[in-house]
């Protein structure tokens, strides 16, 4: 059996090319380096929706705008996600203002402050995804209630701006808390 020349030159270049598909495809999948700076970014980026959302800053736009142009919020209860809060206008409804315009927002009359803790910061290719927990305090105007209230699953992306949430989902089991039950 012989084989030619050119036969051995098509083996070995497909081969290469086989070779380097598998290097770029690892290559892309490779998480981004984030620096020391890119985690404190992130990290007040999450302290800054707290405080947007509990004090429904700026008719709730200071909340819209900690968003990507097309990143979007929506809550989970028991697994299933529910409505997405897309678009500037839709965010700042989100947290209480926009067409609300910062009225009867049930978390700020009660005088209740958000509290995330447990901060995991992840690196992936396109940014970074994170989830924290999050802390009630304040529930009913008893500034010593505390109650946790689920988690939130974040993905992370660095703007021009600075990092933004593309996406931000509140995931909570809906029982209702032991001290509600009396």
């Amino acid at each position: 059996m012989r084989i030619s020349l050119a036969a051995v030159f098509v083996l070995c270049v497909f081969v290469s090319i086989g070779a380097t598909a598998r290097q770029a495809g690892q290559a892309a999948s490779k998480p981004m380096t984030l620096t020391a700076l890119d985690y404190f970014e992130i990290q007040q980026l999450v302290a800054k929706y707290a405080r947007a959302i509990d004090t429904c800053s700026n008719n709730g736009y200071d909340y819209a705008d900690l968003f990507t142009a097309d990143g979007y919020f929506a809550p989970s209860q028991n697994g299933v996600v529910g409505t997405r809060f897309q678009g500037r206008e839709r965010l700042a409804e989100a947290s209480g203002g926009g067409s609300r315009g910062c009225k009867n927002v049930g978390w700020i009359k009660q005088g209740v402050k958000h509290l995330y803790v447990n901060h995991i910061i992840t690196a992936t290719p396109d940014g970074a995804t994170g989830t924290v927990d999050m802390l009630m305090i304040g529930l009913d105007g008893d500034p010593l209630k505390i109650r946790h209230d689920g988690y939130y699953a974040d993905t992370y992306t660095k703007t021009p701006q600075g990092w933004r949430f593309a996406s931000r989902i509140h995931h909570v089991a809906m029982t209702p808390p032991k001290d509600a039950q009396r």
